[in-house]
């Protein structure tokens, strides 16, 4: 498989300050930042920067769009793989996968974001119909892990955190959980969405108990389907006095 196929390309930028984070979180990940923004002051010393990150917890709270205002802050490249494409059935093929992607990413001094990561960090004691294979893929993780470089950072995502390997867990310097938003929280996240649009549009029903990524897709559902169905009045309006 071309390593190429497995890269998702994405240059978004998003800043850190326009994320929502809980004070536990922010200060990890601030820490982890000013970190490597002074790594090379830090070696003076020997002292090592954190560099891999587990982010664990709910579909939708800010995993992705977190490991890419990391990325944003520390102006590296992001290197985002998805894990349905990595995945082989050939013996032996996975974990050589894994390695070209790491060593990608080691040569960048990139961010490296895995998504899902369950799919490929999963226990050795998990039934799977070839445990063999399994072991052989965690014990290469452990390894790339272990020697990645420190300035190409690691950031893990699962919805599965209780699935990954002991040993591969014990490898992450941080590990975050992400929560479903409150009320409060949901509250401040529409209004950043709702900001950039006109005053009259602004007025809706508020959906909750539902993620971040939840509440973007409604906000953008129903502001598409508010817009058009002005256009739509104003082409009919100028219709009608057309015809008048």
């Amino acid at each position: 498989m071309n390593l190429y196929e497995l890269v998702v390309n994405d240059t978004e930028k998003i800043a850190l300050n326009d994320l929502l984070f809980s004070e536990e979180n922010k200060t990890a990940l601030l820490q982890t930042i000013k970190e490597h923004k002074y790594i090379d002051e830090l070696k003076k010393y020997n002292l090592k920067v954190d560099h891999k990150i587990l982010l664990h917890g709910y579909s939708g709270c800010g995993k992705t769009t977190t490991a890419k205002a990391i990325a944003t802050a520390l102006n590296k490249n992001i290197v985002i793989i998805n894990l349905s494409t990595l995945i082989s059935s050939r013996i032996g093929e996975t974990s050589k996968n894994v390695k070209a992607v790491f060593d990608k990413a080691s040569r960048e001094r990139a961010v490296l974001f895995l998504d899902e990561f369950d799919q490929i960090g999963k226990s050795r004691d998990a039934e799977d119909t070839d445990v063999g294979e399994m072991k052989r893929l965690a014990n290469t993780i452990i390894q790339l892990i272990d020697y990645l470089p420190a300035d190409t950072l690691l950031i893990c995502a699962t919805n599965f955190y209780n699935s990954i390997d002991k040993a591969i867990l014990r490898r992450f310097q941080i590990r975050l959980k992400f929560e479903m938003p409150n009320n409060e929280e949901l509250d401040i996240y529409y209004d950043k969405l709702l900001f950039h649009f006109p005053d009259h549009l602004q007025d809706i029903p508020r959906t909750y108990n539902i993620s971040y990524a939840e509440a973007k897709d409604y906000i953008h559902t129903t502001m598409k389907r508010q817009i058009i169905a002005e256009l739509e009045l104003l082409e009919q309006q100028q219709l009608n006095e057309t015809i008048a």
